[in-house]
């Protein structure tokens, strides 16, 4: 985890805390929304999996605050609860991206761990914790080296190697024999997907160019208001 993530940790909470004193309904959910995908699409970047399980659930929020009724007693009560429902979703997530550290492994090595055991409950066996904590910080340097190669995604030489080292490393570590083509893919894209975003972090920082994080907020007759237009009504 680097400093940004850090900082995103830090200021989406501090953002929470204020959108959930904003009195317009309607503004505090689109901004919550908001600031959800940001904190969310950032931590994808890291664990593909975890963020796309995130994701459906801000999803399924959002559907429940775009169905809410016409009257306006129940629309205000949908509000309130997606709203509440919006700012615990964003504690899961920031206490989900800092649940490394009490594993004793990397935040990278958490994806992969992440992989496994879901893969494992999937197909209704158990595997030891410490021999799957083992095995997911195995499974990384095996990624780590095989990914070091110029485009080696799409080469077809590496990714044999790849689900090869792969087959063999979940044998030695005694993981249960699950279809082999479904670990190979879910392992691949997470590799991709984090290769892809570490490149993509490295040249932001050559460019240090500032982009403003959230939507600006404009405080205005004691009431707090988001800058942009939104329309307000139940």
């Amino acid at each position: 985890m680097n400093a940004n993530t850090k900082d995103l940790d830090l200021l989406s909470e501090d953002y929470m805390t204020r959108l959930e004193k904003l009195k317009l309904p309607n503004t505090k959910v689109k901004l919550m929304e908001k600031l959800l995908r940001t904190v969310i699409t950032d931590f994808k970047k890291v664990n593909k999996m975890k963020g796309v399980d995130f994701t459906k659930r801000l999803n399924a929020l959002v559907q429940r605050y775009n169905d809410r009724s016409d009257n306006a007693v129940f629309a205000e009560e949908v509000l309130n609860e997606v709203a509440k429902q919006m700012a615990e979703l964003l504690k899961e997530v920031n206490k989900e991206k800092k649940s490394f550290k009490d594993l004793g492994i990397t935040y990278e090595e958490k994806a992969f761990y992440d992989i496994l055991k879901e893969i494992a409950h999937k197909f209704g066996f158990e595997y030891p914790e410490d021999k799957l904590l083992t095995l997911a910080a195995a499974v990384k340097k095996m990624v780590d080296d095989k990914s070091k190669y110029t485009d080696w995604a799409n080469r077809s030489d590496i990714k044999a190697e790849l689900q090869m080292d792969l087959i063999l490393i979940l044998a030695e570590h005694g993981y249960p024999p699950v279809p082999q083509d479904e670990v190979f893919k879910e392992i691949f894209e997470q590799a991709e997907n984090f290769k892809k975003y570490e490149q993509a972090d490295r040249e932001s920082e050559k460019a240090s160019t500032v982009i403003p994080m959230y939507p600006p907020f404009e405080e205005e007759n004691g009431m707090m208001m988001a800058a942009e237009d939104i329309d307000d009504t139940v």
